[in-house]
């Protein structure tokens, strides 16, 4: 019996390397235990970690902290570890700086977002004075994100339905992206950093590019309800998760330059909680994390049908709340892990790493599943990038170990208040409060300037009276007469 081509059997099952990836948690001693992780239910990971350090919102009576441990100090926490405890209100997101270990940003219920730098080896003591301070949102800002490729500039998303970018070589914010009609739930980069995707509350996927504001891409997202978006590193594709007409948790794949209609819709399952998407562009893997579940489901992306080919599902029986994923530069390349996650597990106070691993009996370098990867150098400045150059990331090898130190050191600009105005409009003419709330952030930022203006006119009036003193002095001199 003969077969013609067009019928001969073809496996459904791509072979691929990555089929056998497994899931390892990190022994007792490796996890981070006795943290009073935050109870908000804003949809955030509240955690963010780096080579050298793990940050976690944490519970706290009035204002808002964050705890900040080196990632090689696990075990139980002391109960009176210090904290980074300068914002007022409730802190919603927290994210390190890609190119400088010590330098994390936070953004608040109070309207400001702030940049800390923590010192070698972790906190002494509780750290209340952040390096920057930066207001320009009218109400509490949610979503915080470091550009790709280039040095000091960050985005915010608030809840006055702007994102700003703020150089933070001026500390000042120099665009204001003016189009979404509701709260932006998520930002997402491309590879150069040249193009950034949001999903927002008025359910519609976006490609904007964002030194001109311009929207380039829009999708009315009516059977697929969009939560989250990840750029697919070079694909030129986009990937969401959300709910589907019938309450099912689904991701939907997109052309970025075509969002008329998603590539693929699979359906995952009909539980509630958001699922939050990790794209490891390196591996070409898709982690998928419920909050609320216990599970993390990975897949396969490629260019080709199927497009998302499922490899296989970590489980546990513990809820994740949020996930802080470490570095590529971070990872064990000698136990052959290709992802690690710090999972919160909020019942039991409990950080927990999973380790990603592929497994293999050679003892020597993997290349294959380790390409090159971007580093921790900056492709361009903040100027360069304002400019409209676009570069790639500078590329690392992981080779050899990661050992080189960033060269980067944060120079914080000295701030004089003054209004800010971007698009000509002052973004820190007073706004009207809507909330009890934000009355009284309102009146305690009103206080601290009410302080300021009072110590500069004590100090003011001391220089005047010096001055006065040295006048006095002078025209009383033998030497006038």
């Amino acid at each position: 019996c003969t077969v013609t081509p067009d019928m001969s059997w073809r496996p459904t099952y791509r072979s691929s390397k990555f089929r056998n990836v497994y899931g390892k948690v990190g022994s007792r001693e490796h996890c981070f235990d006795g943290i009073p992780i935050t109870k908000n239910v804003h949809d955030n990971h509240f955690c963010a970690v780096n080579a050298k350090f793990l940050a976690i919102v944490t519970e706290s009576a009035g204002g808002g902290s964050f705890l900040v441990i080196p990632v090689t100090q696990s075990g139980r926490l002391d109960p009176h570890y210090p904290k980074v405890c300068g914002h007022q209100g409730n802190v919603l997101d927290i994210k390190w700086n890609p190119f400088m270990d010590n330098i994390i940003a936070s953004c608040s219920e109070d309207s400001s977002v702030r940049i800390w730098e923590i010192p070698e080896g972790g906190l002494k003591r509780n750290m209340t004075e952040a390096v920057l301070e930066l207001y320009g949102h009218s109400r509490r800002v949610g979503l915080i994100e470091w550009h790709p490729t280039t040095s000091g500039i960050l985005f915010s998303a608030g809840y006055d339905y702007k994102i700003l970018i703020w150089n933070l070589e001026i500390g000042e914010p120099v665009k204001m992206i003016d189009c979404h009609t509701d709260v932006v739930l998520c930002m997402s980069f491309n590879t150069d950093g040249s193009l950034v995707a949001t999903s927002c509350k008025d359910k519609k996927l976006r490609v904007i590019e964002p030194r001109s504001g311009r929207v380039l891409q829009e999708a009315n997202c009516k059977n697929h309800k969009v939560n989250r978006v990840v750029f697919l590193g070079n694909m030129k594709r986009l990937l969401t998760t959300g709910v589907s007409r019938w309450n099912t948790r689904q991701v939907a794949l997109w052309d970025q330059e075509d969002l008329s209609m998603p590539i693929i819709e699979e359906e995952i399952d009909g539980l509630s909680g958001l699922l939050f998407p990790f794209y490891d562009a390196d591996t070409h893997m898709l982690y998928l994390a419920g909050k609320g579940d216990g599970n993390i489901r990975y897949y396969e992306i490629s260019t080709e049908k199927p497009y998302l080919q499922y490899l296989m599902e970590f489980r546990s029986p513990a809820p994740q709340k949020g996930l802080g994923v470490m570095p590529k530069h971070g990872l064990d390349v000698a136990s052959c892990e290709v992802f690690r996650f710090y999972k919160l597990v909020t019942l039991k106070g409990l950080i927990e790493p999973i380790s990603m691993i592929v497994p293999r009996r050679s003892e020597t370098y993997q290349e294959d599943i380790y390409p090159m990867t971007p580093g921790t150098e900056p492709a361009l400045t903040a100027d360069e990038w304002l400019s409209g150059i676009n570069r790639d990331p500078v590329l690392m090898s992981l080779k050899e170990g990661y050992q080189r130190p960033s060269k980067l050191v944060f120079k914080a600009p000295v701030k004089e208040k003054k209004s800010v105005v971007v698009n000509g409009i002052d973004l820190l003419e007073n706004v009207p409060p809507r909330t009890e709330n934000e009355l009284l952030r309102m009146f305690f930022r009103q206080q601290d300037e009410l302080r300021r203006l009072k110590d500069e006119l004590t100090q003011k009036d001391i220089k005047i009276r010096q001055l006065e003193l040295e006048l006095n002095n002078l025209r009383n001199s033998p030497n006038n007469k």
